[in-house]
């Protein structure tokens, strides 16, 4: 099988301030990430993400300013959010100086369900192409 990991990263020429803002606030949230964020950004919250037709519940699991920011999701409707069952993304930021910030993405748990090598595979090829995408728009919405 090929390579599962699904992480990527970006240097945004802004604060980490700023980034932390645009990358916790749900209604910046939709200007790079999801269509519809319908959630509070603290420990525990439980929300939705929509992306287009498509979505489903997140749960917050670690929110620790201005540097780490965790979710669980892809879980099913009404199941709690286990590893097995779900993936976890975890955005992690540092500040490269006083105007620059790296953002690394990091989405795990796919290689832990029940699923066949081929659709863990797909998950994560599909996943690490859209994570790309949605770092890339994040640079173009960040501004100091």
């Amino acid at each position: 099988m090929a390579e599962l990991l699904i992480a990527d990263e970006i240097v945004v020429e802004a604060p980490i301030e700023v980034v932390w803002r645009v990358v916790t606030n749900p209604e910046l949230m939709t200007g790079w990430f999801a269509d519809v964020v319908d959630l509070v950004i603290e420990p525990g919250a439980r929300g939705r993400l929509r992306f287009g037709d498509q979505g489903g519940p997140v749960v917050v699991e670690e929110v620790e300013p201005p540097s780490r920011f965790t979710f669980r999701w892809n879980h099913p409707e009404g199941s709690e959010p286990l590893a097995g069952n779900s993936m976890l993304v975890a955005f992690t930021l540092a500040a490269e100086g006083p105007e620059r910030t790296r953002v690394r993405v990091v989405e795990s748990g796919h290689e832990l369900t029940a699923w066949p090598d081929a659709e863990k595979q797909r998950y994560a090829d599909e996943h690490r192409e859209g994570w790309a995408e949605f770092l890339a728009r994040l640079a173009g919405v960040v501004l100091p």
